[in-house]
């Protein structure tokens, strides 16, 4: 059984940083890719991070310089570190690992407002 299990949002003031985790089992993590998606409300789910297996990082133009993706394939984990937070990234992030069937977290709201 696979399982994806995000945990780190929070509320956070503009300016302030957020450090997410996504543990994975029941899957070969060290073998795929892993993303990171958020979905603010009203608006449609939209990619924020990638990291392939051999460690090469996508990001999305709004989050360059602010966010960092990383993983640890010894604790079956990926992160994603987020920095100088802005009030439009309010939304859920979501942890997703790129596997022939697409497994998602349930996840975790990050708040960022004064």
């Amino acid at each position: 059984q696979v399982q994806l299990v995000e945990s780190g949002g929070g509320l956070v003031q503009p300016g302030g940083s957020l450090r997410l985790s996504c543990a994975a089992s029941g899957i070969i993590f060290n073998r795929f890719a892993m993303d990171w998606y958020r979905q603010a409300p009203g608006k449609q789910r939209e990619l924020v991070a990638t990291i392939t297996s051999g460690g090469s990082r996508y990001y999305v133009d709004s989050v360059k310089g602010r966010f960092t993706i990383s993983r640890d394939n010894a604790k079956n984990t990926v992160y994603l570190q987020m920095n100088s937070l802005k009030p439009e990234d309010t939304a859920v992030y979501y942890c997703h690992a790129v596997t022939p069937i697409s497994y998602w977290g349930q996840g975790t709201q990050v708040t960022v407002s004064s």
